[in-house]
């Protein structure tokens, strides 16, 4: 048998029946979850065996995440302003309330079965919502705007600098303090959830990382990192994740 974790990942994203593209000889349209690749491929380059999350049941979700060793929370659309007890602000996305209540479900679950979690992008937002904290809901109404975080080139390519607190986790397992990282978001963390210390920011001071610093590894960063695997550093947190699901740490001189 298998030694390697298995890592669950959410699907976070919907392909709402009118817009997708069926081929006549295929059923007629309904609404589809999608994760992209990336994220397989990035758990299973670090070691893991990622299974992807249906978003089934509340109710479901403690049998559901039974069997794995690790936890990663995907990006997405807007989080529901309901779920952190704020009005919907004027320039909210489109928003998924049933997919939020699972994603939520699945972050509280696997905190309180002592999981590793990973969160990227929306899953640091939803990370810190499951613990309690709020999210700015649209960034250019409070920046400078000397920062886009809404980035036109590809996955791959890395737009703005990011600091990472001295001595965090997150400066730890990357190695290093400063980084550049891609950016596909309006929203970020506010208040931060139960537990959580912010530990890494964009020269705006959007939040760009958070973290648990208590031994287990919990962890949400606001960049794709999944995308920015042609380099050494980003791997870097799948590395981590995978380590933490197999009880052991990750070997920062390698």
């Amino acid at each position: 048998m298998s030694s390697r974790p298995l890592i669950g990942v959410t699907t976070s994203e919907v392909r709402r029946a009118e817009r997708t593209d069926p081929t006549p000889e295929g059923e007629p349209p309904q609404h589809e979850m999608a994760l992209g690749m990336p994220y397989a491929r990035a758990l299973a380059r670090a070691g893991a065996i990622p299974i992807v999350l249906p978003p089934l049941r509340v109710e479901d979700v403690p049998a559901l995440l039974s069997s794995l060793s690790g936890v990663c929370l995907s990006g997405g659309p807007d989080l529901d302003p309901a779920k952190y007890g704020a009005p919907p602000s004027p320039d909210l996305g489109p928003t998924e309330p049933a997919l939020d209540e699972f994603e939520l479900a699945v972050a509280r679950v696997a905190d309180a079965a002592g999981l590793p979690i990973l969160g990227i992008c929306r899953g640091a937002q939803a990370l810190n919502v499951a613990r309690g904290g709020t999210l700015h809901q649209h960034l250019p109404a409070i920046t400078d705007h000397s920062i886009g975080h809404r980035q036109t080139e590809p996955g791959w390519v890395e737009t703005h600098p990011v600091h990472v607190a001295d001595g965090s986790r997150l400066a730890i397992v990357l190695g290093l303090d400063e980084l550049w990282a891609n950016s596909f978001h309006h929203q970020a963390v506010d208040q931060l959830g139960r537990s959580l210390r912010a530990v890494a920011w964009a020269p705006d001071g959007t939040v760009e990382g958070i973290e648990d610093p208590g031994d287990r590894f919990v962890v949400g960063v606001q960049w794709h990192a999944e995308t920015l695997d042609r380099g050494p550093v980003h791997p870097r947190l799948f590395e981590a994740l995978v380590a933490a699901a197999s009880g052991g740490r990750l070997d920062l001189a390698a």
